[in-house]
């Protein structure tokens, strides 16, 4: 087999990278072991531009368009949130809805809460379920007439709302 020569100086490639430019589209690197090291541990220029020039794709463009989008309320842009990981305000999450919503389902699995609650909530709610349930039968009873099942239902929503 020939030796393959390093694709940025005339010396022998020593290192051969495969990277993985999406599901079909690989890029093969022939690097000598010095362009090897100046490629995996310094910084690199944004690769976007290399392939935006050599394909004709306006990625730039699309990704300056979403990065550059901002929230009106606290005006955080959306590169911003993807370099710090935090949003600025609650309003960002219908500004970013779009972007948002795609990463908060792979991360989470979801886009509802379905975490813990605080203990005494389920009570609360239970309770004002319940509450409304009595409210609905007590009108009822009313209207029907039924003034000792009224009388009962009375007693057990004022026992209610004083627990709340």
């Amino acid at each position: 087999m020939a030796s393959m020569k390093c694709q940025n100086c005339p010396k022998t490639a020593t290192l051969h990278i495969t990277e993985v430019v999406s599901d079909s589209q690989f890029e093969e690197l022939h690097l000598c072991e010095e362009c090897a090291q100046k490629y995996l541990y310094e910084p690199q220029p944004a690769k976007t531009l290399i392939k935006t020039v050599e394909s004709g794709i306006s990625e730039i463009e699309e990704t300056e368009s979403i990065g550059g989008r901002q929230c009106d309320v606290c005006g955080l842009k959306f590169v911003d949130f993807r370099n710090t990981g935090r949003l600025g305000c609650p309003h960002d999450y219908t500004a970013f809805h779009a972007e948002l919503t795609p990463l908060l389902e792979g991360i989470h699995g979801g886009t509802k809460h379905a975490g813990k609650t605080p203990r005494r909530l389920p009570q609360t709610r239970q309770a004002q379920q319940e509450l409304t349930k009595l409210r609905k039968q007590l009108h009822k009873a009313v209207s029907d007439e039924a003034y000792e099942d009224a009388a009962r239902l009375r007693d057990r929503i004022r026992q209610l709302e004083e627990l709340a």
